[in-house]
């Protein structure tokens, strides 16, 4: 593994989840002394900064962590630029710079919701990958979040309680615009695994072709509940009218009821969650939910990649 920016950086997703799990029972080799990971984060984080520091030093490595935001320059991210600006240091100089004090470095980028081919191209990730001369590793980026991906992924299969489980990705309502990158990425990594994937959302709401291709999608919510094992519950903003929200409708926050539709399934959420917004107390209270052990995987999704990076260098 050279980078991890998506499920198509794994050659073996089966081998990935086993392995993960193989570490969280039996232990981590320190196989990561003497080595040094670069947290860039140019957006908040809880369950990302927190897992994947813990996953190093799992490892054996050092971490050093920056707020590029507040603590270093404004870069600018434009080729050929004439730097007469606001933007005192470009992404490429800055990037090339952490290469040389890091063996590994994770980059978090969100999108501006405001022009969708320019999210889309993930500037400032593949910026990294073509300057820094080091491992990538995607803490969330414009268009999608691997590690909770893979995170998700090691959550099903240790909870499901048939061969091929089904899984249904619902949007659920939310005071404000929020990127696609977490449910482009669940659709991702759910058409590599062996599960049956089904996609609920209200019309206007239908994520890139280039994720959802092949996926069965239903805008009756109710009716893609019937039968699910998991339901996975998110939000994000439209992608036809980019970054635009369309609809607030509270008939789609996860409910008892709603649940009681399902196969007895397991309820999962990346956090953080509006309560009784995106899903109700009594589903996230309950022994349905999943959002603790899924979180706490996080952990594990990252020792598993950063130990295959490691062993790559």
């Amino acid at each position: 593994m050279q980078h991890f920016l998506s499920v198509h950086d794994t050659d073996n997703l089966s081998s990935l989840v086993a392995e993960a799990r193989q570490l969280k029972s039996a232990g981590v080799p320190k196989i990561g002394q003497d080595k040094t990971l670069g947290l860039i984060f140019f957006n908040p984080s809880l369950r990302t900064r927190l897992s994947t520091q813990v996953a190093a030093q799992k490892l054996g490595m050092s971490v050093v962590v920056m707020n590029v935001d507040k603590d270093g320059w404004k870069l600018e991210t434009a080729e050929g630029v004439v730097m007469d600006g606001d933007t005192a240091e470009h992404i490429k100089d800055a990037a090339a710079v952490m290469g040389q004090y890091c063996d590994v470095l994770g980059v978090r980028a969100f999108p501006t919701l405001k022009n969708r081919a320019e999210d889309y191209s993930d500037r400032i990730l593949h910026s990294f990958v073509r300057y820094a001369g080091r491992p990538i590793v995607s803490l969330e980026s414009a268009i999608r979040h691997p590690l909770q991906s893979l995170a998700d992924l090691i959550t099903i299969e240790e909870h499901k309680t048939v061969a091929r489980p089904k899984v249904v990705l619902t949007w659920a309502p939310h005071p404000r615009a929020l990127p696609q990158a977490v449910p482009n990425s669940f659709v991702e990594w759910m058409k590599e695994a062996d599960v049956d994937l089904v996609v609920t959302h209200p019309q206007g709401y239908e994520l890139s072709e280039d994720f959802t291709k092949g996926v069965t999608i239903e805008h009756d919510q109710n009716r893609a509940f019937a039968g699910a094992d998991f339901i996975y519950a998110k939000n994000w903003s439209s992608y036809q009218d980019y970054g635009q929200i369309l609809s607030r409708d509270p008939s789609w926050t996860v409910t008892a009821e709603k649940m009681a539709l399902t196969n007895q399934a397991k309820f999962m959420h990346c956090l953080p969650v509006r309560r009784n917004v995106i899903v109700t107390d009594a589903v996230l209270d309950s022994p349905q939910s999943l959002i603790l052990p899924e979180a706490e995987n996080r952990t594990w999704s990252a020792t598993v990649v950063l130990k295959r990076l490691l062993e790559s260098l």
